[in-house]
């Protein structure tokens, strides 16, 4: 399966041309750090480029501050991962291992520099995303949480590192590592901690709180009109979001989880053109959010828009759940749908402690060795099955009709009805969730016959029905019944993505009439950008 970044050996020495080299010099200036300087540290924003022309630069141990295994840059490679391209900060120490002498060029030129230069630009962001990769898979970083297993507020910012891919480590609370940690930070052994660094304690952590700290959350100037505000972070606004920056316009995207959106959960997109051997939708979606950011869009998260108004001179403003406002020529309304709850007593008070909306490797974790529960019947559900009975005991599929050759590809079908450790039960659906702090069984219920029977199950994931996100709309624009955006012919609108309100666009699954798949997103995504920049550019 495709994987987000391409051989990790291209994170180790993929040089620059002279040419490249050349141009760093004329934008930027040489800076010499003696032996033991830090060159960059733990939380530091990345506000440069650091290209290394003489000397080497190794990586510290965030902890003991020695240099860290054998990872060292020499000439030609230079600092830095992919949070470069957003503004972030350093996750990790580095320093001079000698007398080295470097080119740094200030992030807002470089930025510059690679769109004119896309050949340089390639070789850059191959070795970061590279780097981020390794970091990811290896757990590479001073961001440490502990007590995931549990407290539900640090289970939530791993569920929000994870599917943003920012690198984290997790110990369970009680460990040996976990009481390290809170030794080092001189607090309560029993108590859950987010640490990033040696020893800096994120008090009453939240994900927002982790965002605005790695330099993630809004970063919009008071006065800052930006030509479209893209409110969603699926496969539609991420594809706006390419086609915005590669356009010329100004865009920032508006996410109130994980970029990605729905399809960020599944573990496995097997009919995606260009992808044979299938792959992740996060790991798709984070692609196009690496391309974005190199053609200048940014991206704020989590951030969640609460309302929308337009004001008497044509711009819209959307007020943000953290108070921020901000006013955009256009808006492209991309937040997708959203899983329905069951209406089942301690649903909600059991969200994160046995019930979940997503299948990522996160919640395989959690379902190792124990029966699942997935109630749905669309391609997202089988996609599940398919990625959880690698780890579960085993996988029950409820559906509520007789079939599901109408609503899942029959190519997953086949592989369900082929799996031993799947089962499929028609007919049924779930009546009762049991446990005191955490999902410990569940009541079903057989339609066919009208018994009810128990499972000891310890995660159920529900992934039936599909609310569209339009709230925020504030009687903006036309509905249909079910709350699904109306645009193009049918309300007299001139283009086929523009909404009742000329500005307004919508793309992606919370249009009224949309297909609901991954690959129609992201068309949608791209086409709408050309009526965008005709609005903001007429």
């Amino acid at each position: 399966m495709e994987r987000l970044a391409p051989d990790l050996s291209q994170m180790v020495r993929t040089p620059l041309h002279d040419s490249h080299v050349t141009a760093l010099r004329r934008a930027g200036s040489e800076r010499r750090y003696g032996a033991g300087e830090i060159v960059m540290d733990v939380g530091e924003p990345m506000d440069r480029f650091i290209y290394l022309v003489d000397g080497e630069i190794e990586l510290m141990d965030p902890y003991t501050r020695e240099r860290k295994g054998k990872f060292s840059l020499g000439p030609t490679q230079f600092v830095g991962e992919i949070a470069f391209l957003s503004g972030g900060v350093s996750s990790l120490p580095m320093r001079a291992a000698q007398d080295s002498l470097c080119i740094e060029v200030e992030r807002e030129t470089m930025l510059r520099l690679m769109s004119e230069i896309p050949e340089m630009s390639d070789i850059i962001i191959t070795v970061f995303a590279a780097r981020r990769r390794r970091q990811v898979e290896d757990s590479d970083t001073s961001l440490k949480l502990i007590g995931a297993d549990v407290d539900r507020n640090i289970r939530k910012i791993v569920d929000f590192a994870a599917r943003n891919k920012i690198p984290y480590q997790t110990h369970d609370l009680g460990t040996p590592e976990a009481k390290a940690e809170a030794e080092a930070c001189s607090v309560d052994l029993a108590r859950p901690l987010v640490v990033f660094g040696a020893n800096r304690v994120i008090e009453e952590p939240t994900p927002a709180k982790l965002a605005e700290m790695l330099g993630l959350g809004i970063q919009v100037d008071h006065d800052e009109v930006v030509d479209v505000l893209i409110v969603g972070g699926g496969p539609a606004g991420v594809a706006a979001a390419v086609y915005a920056g590669a356009e010329g316009l100004s865009a920032l995207v508006v996410e109130d989880v994980a970029v990605g959106g729905q399809a960020g959960t599944s573990s496995r997109i097997e009919n995606y053109m260009g992808f044979p051997t299938g792959i992740s939708g996060a790991d798709l979606v984070w692609r196009g959010e690496v391309q974005a950011m190199k053609f200048g869009t940014r991206f704020a998260m989590p951030c969640r828009v609460t309302g929308l108004e337009r004001k008497e001179d044509g711009l819209f403003c959307a007020t943000l759940d953290n108070g921020v406002e901000v006013c955009a020529r256009a808006v492209v309304v991309a937040t997708g749908v959203q899983y329905r709850r069951l209406p089942l007593d301690r649903l909600e008070e059991l969200e994160g402690a046995g019930i979940y909306y997503a299948a990522t490797e996160l919640e395989a974790r959690y379902c190792r060795d124990t029966e699942v529960v997935i109630v749905g019947g669309g391609n997202s559900a089988g996609q599940a099955a398919m990625h959880l009975c690698r780890t579960a005991k085993h996988v029950h599929l409820l559906v509520r009709g007789p079939s599901l050759a109408a609503s899942m590809s029959d190519y997953l079908l086949s592989r369900l009805e082929a799996d031993p450790s799947i089962t499929i039960h028609y007919h049924t659906q779930l009546k009762e969730l049991r446990g005191e702090e955490a999902l410990e069984q569940v009541v079903i219920r057989d339609g066919a016959s009208g018994m009810d029977w128990e499972l000891n199950a310890k995660a159920v994931f529900v992934m039936v029905g599909a609310a569209p996100n339009t709230e925020w709309l504030s009687g903006l624009v036309d509905l249909d019944d079910k709350g699904f955006v109306c645009t193009g012919e049918p309300i007299g609108a001139p283009s086929a993505y523009e909404t009742s309100t000329p500005g307004i666009f919508a793309v992606g699954d919370v249009r009224a009439a949309s297909v609901k798949r991954v690959a129609s997103a992201v068309g949608e995504g791209s086409v709408v950008i050309s009526k965008v920049w005709e609005h903001v550019n007429g």
